[in-house]
């Protein structure tokens, strides 16, 4: 298990890139028509920054992640990772989902490995596998297989994976949506541990305002589809967070607002 975070800074500079996502549009062709899915999409994020993105199933959040990974390309707009321009996927942005889709033939140990395999950089670097599996708190369960792995644990595999490259965007589609609510506060704080000793940038989708203000530093609402910004709200804590915040408890009461959600309040 990775160490719980602390109330201090990171303690060494960012290592994680700058994003920059200028006037990016996107659409999808349906039956012989444009679905616009994205709209005017502005956001510059810092090296080194947890950023949270918010809005309703279905308005492009996961959509806009898959443009900042280079899977897809915008219909207009530019993205940048520092100064390049993204144009197709990275070592350097890697993306954890929702599932952690081991490959159930494959160890733990192996399964952690499999990006360096395809980079061929294996032999040479086996001990960053190694390093990665203690960073999640997985070591002892190097020859395990995902059949044997909790739902928590399998999610830690995924991260373990990702981290191996060491990346300097992090980005993350909904990647505790689907475990238990005890195991999830358990990541949550994981996840925030990781970040704090790493120092790589972070770009977060999920439906839960909490969870974005307890990890992040800015929390962006998108609006509908096409998604298009709507607020862009800093979260001035420090860590650890404490979910009976009133301070936190009034930003959430603010972003269900903008959501239309005033009435679960």
């Amino acid at each position: 298990m990775v160490a719980p975070a602390t109330a201090e800074a990171i303690a060494h500079p960012a290592v994680g890139a700058g994003l920059d996502i200028e006037n990016v549009n996107h659409a999808f062709d349906i039956d012989g028509a444009a679905l616009p899915v994205l709209q005017d999409v502005n956001l510059v994020i810092e090296p080194g920054e947890f950023v949270a993105l918010l809005g309703p199933s279905g308005c492009g959040k996961s959509t806009l992640l898959r443009l900042v990974a280079g899977l897809e390309r915008p219909r207009s707009g530019v993205l940048r990772e520092d100064d390049a321009r993204i144009t197709a996927p990275n070592p350097s942005r890697v993306v954890v989902f929702q599932d952690p889709t081991l490959f159930p033939w494959r160890t733990v140990w192996d399964n952690v490995a499999l990006g360096l395999e395809a980079q061929g950089i294996l032999t040479r670097h086996r001990q960053r596998v190694d390093d990665a599996l203690e960073l999640v708190g997985l070591s002892a369960f190097r020859s395990a297989y995902p059949h044997q792995l909790s739902g928590g644990m399998a999610q830690r595999a995924a991260l373990a994976r990702a981290l191996v490259n060491d990346p300097k965007i992090l980005i993350l589609d909904e990647p505790l949506g689907k475990l238990d609510s005890l195991t999830r506060i358990t990541m949550q704080s994981e996840l925030v541990a990781l970040w704090q000793r790493k120092g790589f940038t972070t770009l977060l989708v999920t439906h839960d305002a909490e969870e974005a203000l307890v990890l992040a530093n800015r929390v962006i609402v998108l609006s509908e589809r096409p998604a298009r910004i709507k607020a862009d709200i800093a979260v001035e804590r420090r860590y650890p967070r404490h979910r009976g915040d009133p301070y936190l408890a009034d930003l959430r009461r603010q972003i269900l607002g903008l959501l239309g959600l005033e009435a679960t309040w």
